[in-house]
């Protein structure tokens, strides 16, 4: 029998039965498998996030109609809670406040409290992270904000320590809920009447940004943006000068296209020397691969734990491309590992990929990923002591009395030669306690994913990468798709709601990589259907570019139109460079206009602040250089593995790559890619074509030929 939530009223029978039949079935254990004493409407939930928090005592309501409509019968201000299943603060602000008997009583007595799961409603989360960074000038998560039965907010924050003292003098959450109540029950038409100011400013920041530029921009932000990063870059540990830092806050992507574009050593400098120091760092898992989320120091050391499907394919793709500009052992080992971790250890049965790892484990942060040299020594015995020294052990450890493992001195052949040893530091790892595994399946975080199989694989020769992302592209083309419609994520067979902006985005990205992977065109031809439902679903046809909901999904306070790249790129950003890329692959003209809108809509952004938009700059790249069309054509039977590997090797940004057997092959590519038209096999042998717009130089018919004509540099000023 579960107890009375403290200080609500008693569910009606029927809910009360349903969730007495959601904790028989396990759909939502308490904390460490026990017998739960709370049960709360989240245990009807699918998100592993409203699962966690299924057994405060809390009265939580997930983010709905419902929750809104008791708030106004009630008389009651709303507090919202927003966050995700792996965040470490979230775990604090939970055990310190939502499982605080004294503290749910407040809430489920005074409030109508909901939560949110950022990850499967973005929509939500962008619109209450703008009112908090204008109340608050920052932001993050666990997000707490305060807001009106209509759902406008009037106040908020991010984590607050419990009571008063807590964590230093600021007030608490105890005594915040007090003192909110109190004046909402005191006067709520002066907190409704003020609230106006604060919704009008949201609406202004996720607005779009003035009249479209009557052109496109030419390259000039970008330089801007190499000029701005210069100014900041941190020499010594790469990255900008600051903490803590984020994989992110350098777009090593775009400084490789202005190296190539123009030649200049600074670009490549930041960008090699970012991604070295970070390989070497404690953000890489030096045991198990992959990256943690974010350094809390400036040196790359002491990560944030938890691992994120997003910031791994961001980065895989990353180390790739870098490894194609410079030929580099440890980059092209990087890519490896972080792209075997997702197989490893992301990867579901049905081929798509999970969403997270945790930071914690047995109760603490980063416990499944330290060391203490004692442990060390035990584990490798006389080999020890070169292991330490150059993972950089120090008796007295470097967080919280254990070790996180980095590199103070990168050396490959070192590295290589103590492989043996972090192996076996990884089968002793797995024995311990793992991290939780959010294992809801998201569509675009997958579509990030493909890229990244597809492109590592295409580079490094390696299939496996290839045929896993072709697993997950099947796997979000059947099980997301409800009704023709994507979906934006998948959990225990069941999808959750209809996909956003960037679910779109990612995902047709992820398929032209795949194709450009494998010249299938049943993923070219996915990837054109899928752009044409996002315009039609997202498209601003009067100011250009798209807008992050859907004409389908529920009609919030604003509708963003997304103006910055973060830790993920924006829909917008990368919508942007697809649609260039489905124009070089189809000719047809509707995809440049797509393009041109976005990039005139966002031209004033791009002039004033161009590292807001970082990604986007990379179509910019895209629509200012001389795109290489390259179709492969080979005899049935033939083999254009010498062509294929010229490719593999070249770091070609501005491209679209297909090719096809003569025949039926040739055909089936022909539907849908118009730049195979016409091209043949010449003299009955594998050829290679270079166009560009359409124009296309002499059929190359040996493998050198086609790496000339993919390997001069365009200048950004001829």
């Amino acid at each position: 029998m579960l107890e009375p939530l403290p200080g609500a009223a008693p569910f009606p029978d029927d809910l009360a039965r349903r969730l007495a039949d959601a904790v028989r079935a396990g759909a939502a254990a308490g904390h460490g498998g026990a017998a739960p004493r709370f049960t709360n409407r989240l245990a009807l939930e699918r998100s592993p996030y409203l699962l966690q928090h299924a057994h405060n005592p809390v009265s939580w309501w997930a983010w709905g109609d419902e929750a809104f409509e008791e708030a106004r019968r009630t008389g009651r201000p709303v507090f919202l809670s927003v966050g995700y299943s792996t965040c470490h603060w979230c775990h604090v602000m939970e055990r310190e406040s939502f499982e605080d008997e004294e503290i749910a009583r407040v809430l489920n007595e005074r409030y109508v409290a909901i939560k949110v799961d950022r990850e499967e409603r973005p929509d939500v989360d962008a619109i209450y992270m703008t009112a908090v960074q204008l109340l608050t000038g920052s932001g993050g998560w666990p997000m707490s904000v305060w807001l009106t039965p209509d759902r406008e907010p009037f106040f908020g924050g991010t984590y607050f320590p419990p009571r008063d003292g807590v964590r230093g003098p600021a007030r608490g959450f105890l005594s915040i809920l007090h003192e909110i109540a109190g004046l909402w029950e005191r006067d709520p038409d002066r907190i409704r009447s003020a609230t106006g100011a604060l919704v009008e400013a949201v609406r202004t920041a996720l607005a779009p940004a003035g009249p479209a530029a009557a052109q496109v921009p030419g390259p000039e932000p970008i330089e801007h943006a190499v000029a701005l990063l210069e100014r900041s870059f941190d020499e010594r540990h790469g990255g900008l000068r600051r903490a803590p830092k984020f994989p992110s806050n350098v777009p090593v992507r775009l400084l490789l296209r202005h190296h190539r574009r123009t030649g200049e050593a600074r670009s490549l400098r930041m960008a090699t020397v970012t991604l070295e120091r970070m390989a070497a760092g404690g953000l890489h898992d030096q045991v198990g691969g992959g990256f943690h989320r974010y350094s809390t120091d400036a040196e790359w050391l002491v990560p944030h734990f938890e691992k994120m499907l997003y910031d791994n394919a961001l980065l895989a793709l990353a180390y790739a491309e870098a490894w194609q500009v410079t030929g580099r052992r440890d980059f092209a080992r990087v890519t490896r590992q972080t792209l075997d971790y997702l197989l490893r250890e992301l990867t579901s049965p049905e081929g798509g990929l999970y969403s997270a790892t945790d930071a914690d484990s047995e109760g603490e942060e980063g416990r499944f990923f330290t060391w203490t040299e004692a442990e060390l020594r035990e584990a490798l015995g006389d080999r020890a002591e070169a292991f330490l020294r150059f993972h950089g052990v120090r008796p007295e450890g470097n967080f919280e009395g254990r070790s996180v493992l980095h590199v103070p001195a990168p050396d490959e052949d070192a590295w290589e030669a103590l492989a043996p040893d972090r192996a076996a530091l990884y089968a002793l790892r797995e024995r311990r306690p793992r991290p939780l595994r959010d294992e809801k399946i998201l569509a675009g975080w997958n579509g990030l994913a493909i890229s990244a199989l597809a492109f590592g694989g295409r580079a490094l020769a390696e299939p496996r990468w290839v045929d896993a992302a072709a697993r997950a592209a099947d796997f979000v083309l059947t099980r997301l798709v409800k009704d023709g419609r994507l979906q934006r994520s998948w959990l225990a067979g069941r999808a959750g709601v209809p996909a956003y902006l960037e679910d779109h985005a990612f995902l047709v990205q992820g398929l032209l990589d795949l194709h450009e992977a494998t010249f299938d065109p049943r993923w070219l031809a996915a990837a054109a259907e899928l752009a044409g439902a996002q315009d039609r679903l997202f498209g601003d046809p009067e100011g250009g570019g798209w807008f992050q909901s859907a004409t389908d999904h529920e009609r919030l306070l604003a509708r963003e139109k997304p103006t910055h790249d973060g830790a993920e790129p924006s829909g917008a950003s990368v919508a942007a460079l697809n649609a260039l890329r489905l124009e070089a692959f189809t000719s047809d003209p509707r995809w440049r206009r797509a393009a041109d809108g976005a990039l005139r809509h966002h031209a004033r952004t791009l002039a004033e602040q161009p590292l807001a938009m970082s990604e986007l700059l990379l179509a910019l790249d895209y629509a200012s250089d001389a795109v290489r069309e390259v179709v492969l054509i080979w005899p049935e039977g033939g083999d254009p593995g010498p062509f294929v590997d010229v490719l593999r090797r070249t770091f070609l940004p501005s491209r679209a790559l297909t090719g096809a057997p003569e025949g039926e092959g040739l055909a089936r590519l022909g539907e849908v890619a118009a730049i195979a038209a016409g091209k043949a096999a010449a003299g009955g042998r594998a050829t290679a074509y270079v166009c560009e717009r359409g124009a296309c130089r002499l059929p190359a018919i040996a493998p050198e030929k086609l790496a000339a004509q993919v390997a001069p540099v365009r200048p950004y000023h001829p």
